[in-house]
């Protein structure tokens, strides 16, 4: 078996997954990502965060209009509060940086008063989308940079748990939301992270129109990968990946606090027309 062939079987948690032809470096780089969450206390230092951030700030942003920022958090006591505030996750605690991504409109609004320029279109929903692409384009850009110079990561998606409470934390002004988190860090040796398996590209690739017929197979094949994998982690997930997903849908509950996002965004500054 040859390198390539190990990462799209552990990719798709399958012996018989289809090898493309095609392939580089960097495409094996990526297939080999994985979510760590548990790193050694080495620091990430000053060097390494300005070429992620270089890299970050190298993803295609909308317009041109950079409607994101990047908050880097080391303070323990900071971190310790930030991973309260999102589901007391302890490897936020114990990463070495915290990298919290925000959608900003602020700046827009600042440069569109430096100009003497209104900024009605900053109320709309339009622009907070732009704002949250714009970060996660630039977050996964982060991801394979860090990657790339040994680091591990693992994005904190519960950073929206308590939206008003991350801002007061971070001191953000109106127009700005913490919209997830990135650990960052050496990875723990003795606590390796496996490559989490991805349904089969007929569950998410379509061919000129879209078809939710044709993911049932492909769906059935991924609950037996993710089954395996709940196993072979000791990972404690009753039944399948479809189970466990339909749980996280099921109710307002499931959203563990989400559920009142607008309201948070509105008393951000968000109007959301």
């Amino acid at each position: 078996m040859t390198h390539r062939q190990s990462l799209y079987q552990a990719r798709y948690g399958a012996a018989d997954v289809a090898v493309p032809s095609a392939g580089s470096p960097i495409i094996d780089h990526l297939l080999a990502h994985r979510s760590v969450r548990a790193y050694l206390p080495d620091p990430v230092d000053d060097d390494q965060l300005a070429a992620i951030v270089a890299a970050a700030q190298s993803a295609a942003s909308s317009s041109n209009l950079h409607a994101w920022s990047v908050v880097a958090v080391r303070d323990p006591a900071r971190k310790a509060r930030l991973a309260e505030l999102a589901g007391d996750q302890a490897h936020i605690r114990q990463a070495p940086l915290l990298l919290v991504w925000l959608a900003d409109l602020a700046r827009l609004e600042q440069v569109a008063n430096k100009v003497g320029e209104t900024h009605a279109a900053l109320d709309y929903l339009e622009m907070f989308e732009v704002g949250v692409i714009d970060a996660a384009l630039a977050a996964q850009n982060a991801v394979t940079a860090a990657e790339s110079l040994g680091l591990g990561t693992v994005y904190i998606g519960a950073m929206r748990n308590r939206p008003e409470e991350v801002a007061t934390e971070l001191q953000l002004p109106p127009r700005v939301v913490a919209v997830f988190g990135l650990c960052v860090g050496k990875p723990d040796p003795a606590q390796p992270a496996a490559v989490k398996p991805r349904p089969p590209q007929s569950v998410v690739l379509h061919r000129e129109t879209y078809s939710l017929p044709a993911q049932t197979a492909g769906l059935e094949q991924y609950d037996t990968a993710m089954s395996a994998f709940y196993a072979s982690q000791g990972m404690k997930v009753r039944g399948t990946w479809s189970n466990h997903s339909a749980k996280r849908v099921r109710d307002t509950q499931a959203l563990s606090g989400r559920d009142r996002l607008m309201e948070a965004l509105n008393g951000l500054g968000f109007p959301l027309k």
